[in-house]
């Protein structure tokens, strides 16, 4: 899963989806939510909470996450709800539209809102510990075309667009921004027409500088989503995101994107401060709020996107990125280490 490098978190250092109708070229027009009512009569809001079941709807709890069949002491990470994860590496392009109707069906047959990650770009993580994604622009469009067709036609999905892939541009690896953002604007249009919530991936507040990148989400496609996401497989706390995201929101309404709504991941930012140099699989971090709809402020929801328990990568006693590991679900419960993963 996404990774974070030290000078990320030192300071010299890491979204209503519209319908296409109710979008302008260079103006957002979010959905409905409840504090956007205003002046509205009460049969009216009722109304429109009808015709949105993501307004109060509980989020999906899978059977299949990473900590389902882990031991009991895991019990609390397995029976909260959390994103599933679409790469290319576990859900190749021929069997994507399947797994992720199959994720949409039983969310529906739950009456539960689903919350869907897309992490396939390439160059992902810009050769970092979650490294890969697709090869080019062709196979990428491909595999999004796969996932909205997945998605269906009137979606009532979250789903966070590629996590880093905007806070990373300028890396090394990561060269081509005209490119990448050509993708991330292909892939949150098509999103956009299922009627999913899109929310394209904006880093997290401590991964700097940020100046300019209000102007990388518009020429991203910002305007066609919901908004963006923030924290995503990372540990600040709630307050600093939430000011971020203010001041990401005031930005981005001054170049013309007015109305972007937010969620954060809280899954492994319940720690009261984080401490600087110890940054992946970190020794410090704990299980953060649980997710919760919140339409408050701008901000909609806090989701637990990254798995609590799954590694960073093979740093302080993690295994391969991704992957399961008894001693980082301990430490983010607060007990003593399992001796290893």
């Amino acid at each position: 899963m996404t990774t974070r490098l030290l000078q990320r978190w030192a300071g010299v250092v890491l979204a209503g989806l519209l319908a296409p109708a109710l979008v302008t070229a260079a103006t957002a027009v979010p959905a409905w939510s409840p504090d956007d009512a205003g002046g509205a009569s009460v049969a009216s809001v009722a109304e429109r909470a009808r015709k949105d079941p993501r307004l109060t709807r509980p989020l999906h709890l899978d059977d299949r996450l990473p900590a389902t069949g882990q031991e009991r002491r895991y019990r609390r990470i397995a029976q909260t709800p959390q994103a599933i994860w679409y790469a290319p590496e576990q859900h190749p392009t021929s069997s994507l539209a399947a797994a992720v109707s199959d994720q949409v069906v039983r969310a529906t047959a739950t009456r539960s809102t689903p919350v869907l990650v897309l992490y396939a770009i390439p160059d992902r993580d810009c050769g970092q510990h979650s490294g890969g994604g697709l090869r080019g622009a062709a196979a990428y469009r491909a595999y999004v075309r796969a996932f909205a067709r997945g998605l269906g036609t009137r979606s009532k999905a979250l789903v966070v667009v590629e996590p880093d892939a905007i806070a990373l541009i300028g890396q090394p690896d990561c060269a081509d921004t005209a490119a990448r953002l050509k993708m991330l604007r292909f892939a949150v249009t098509r999103i956009a027409r299922t009627g999913a919530w899109a929310y394209l991936d904006a880093g997290h507040s401590a991964w700097t500088p940020y100046d300019g990148r209000a102007r990388l989400l518009k020429r991203a496609g910002i305007a066609q989503a919901r908004g963006f996401s923030t924290n995503v497989a990372n540990f600040r706390p709630l307050p600093d995101e939430r000011a971020y995201a203010t001041g990401l929101r005031r930005e981005l309404a001054r170049i013309g994107v007015k109305g972007a709504r937010y969620v954060v991941d809280t899954s492994r930012n319940g720690a009261a401060a984080p401490v600087v140099g110890d940054v992946i699989n970190p020794t410090w971090a704990r299980l953060g709020p649980a997710p919760k709809r919140r339409f408050q402020d701008g901000l909609d929801a806090t989701l637990w996107i990254k798995h609590p328990g799954e590694s960073d990568g093979a740093v302080n006693g993690g295994n391969a990125a991704g992957q399961w590991c008894d001693l980082l679900a301990d430490r983010l419960l607060g007990r003593a280490d399992s001796p290893s993963c």
